[in-house]
Parts: C-alpha cells; structure tokens; sequence
C-alpha cells in the first residue's frame, strides 16, 4: 500500500519501508514538508475518476448564488494568479496582479473577533471546496486555472496544519526556528534553513524569504 503527502506528494511505499504506514506513531512528519501523518491519504487508483470530477455542468454548483468577495479574499486571489503568472513567465500579468494584491492588502480593515480556532475552521472548509473547483477547471480545460487550483489546495493543506499545530503546540511550535514562506507559491516551512526545493512548486531554496519577527512598536 503506498500513501501520498496532499501538500508536497511525497509517497510512503509500505512494500519499501520498513515500518507500515499505519503503524508509525502519531508525531510522524512527512520527511520533504514536515506535514503531519494525518495529511497522507491511500494512494488512489487512477483507473477510476473521483467522483468530483464527475460532475455535470459548467458551475460547482446551479444552486450557489454569486459570492462578494472581501477585500482580503481578493488580495489573495490576485497573488495566486500573480504567482501563477510568474510560474509561466508572463511577467506582465505577474507584475499588475501582483499591483492588485498590494493594494487590496493596503485597506482590508482589521477583524476585531478574529482569533486563531476561527482560522483553523475557516481553512478546514476552504480545503472541501478545492476537489468542485479542480473539477469546474479541468472539465473546461483551463491549466492556468488547474494549477493555481492546484497550488492553493497544497498551501492551504499546509497552513490548516501549521495551525493546527499552533492550537496544539503554542508558541513552542516557533521556538529556536525560523519561518521561510516559497515567493512563488507561498508554501510555509518552519526550519533553521529553508528546503533545498520547494515541495510544492519545485522552485530552488534561493526563492525562500526568512519572515522577521521581530515585534514592532
């Protein structure tokens, strides 16, 4: 039986290990991303299609009425197309995407009831939604919108976990570490020294930038 990281896809071939997968402890991390073991998932039999891209229809769903987005979705929206752009070198359309999230970071106003379980639900429930979305993309043949699809799927993955960790751990999570965060995709990985690739988007570990954190005043 193999099973696959759902952040950087890395497989535990259980033919080939000497521990079966199900019987490693439960602190065990992936070895390329540092993903807890509840993020691998049997590896799936690609005969057979998942049943959300059996969906019929060019909507995820007739019955969704349009959503507004908030001004902090929309930042996020335009940097994983200005990501996107950058991965297939349209430095054009990199750079005015890249303009828009600046600018819809600059004025999203602050959450006064924000707090951390919160964002640990609201990114459980974002990572339900991706399965509809990849299958709306690869029904209409869209590879721009797959792999940004793709990419975000990953990085909130590995967010949801970094979070969850956080709830568990606190702030020993970040003791004696540092934060480097993939300009690319936007991939986290918490480490004395950045990967030497990124698990998720490939890219060389000169594309890291190490998060300062110190506290402002």
């Amino acid at each position: 039986m193999k099973y696959v990281c759902q952040i950087c896809g890395y497989e535990y071939d259980d033919d080939k290990e000497a521990v079966p997968f199900d019987q490693l402890p439960d602190d065990w991390r992936c070895p390329l991303c540092r993903a807890p073991k509840s993020e691998f998932k049997p590896k799936e039999d690609k005969s057979e299609k998942p049943a959300a891209a059996r969906l019929v229809g060019n909507t995820i769903n007739a019955d969704h009425e349009m959503t507004k987005l908030s001004l902090g979705q929309l930042a996020a929206l335009c940097g994983n197309f200005a990501r996107a752009e950058e991965k297939q070198h349209n430095t054009r359309a990199s750079t005015l995407f890249a303009r828009l999230e600046r600018y819809f970071a600059s004025v999203v106003p602050e959450v006064p009831d924000s707090d951390v379980e919160k964002l640990a639900a609201m990114l459980r429930k974002d990572i339900d939604l991706y399965p509809e979305l990849r299958a709306v993309a690869d029904r209409n043949s869209d590879r721009g919108a797959a792999r940004a699809i793709v990419w975000g799927e990953k990085v909130t993955r590995m967010l949801s976990s970094l979070v969850d960790r956080y709830l568990s751990e606190g702030e020993a999570l970040l003791a004696e570490t540092e934060v480097w965060v993939c300009t690319a995709c936007g991939f986290i990985y918490i480490g004395q020294e950045p990967p030497a690739q990124c698990p998720v988007c490939k890219v060389p570990d000169w594309k890291f930038e190490k998060i300062d954190r110190r506290v402002r005043t």
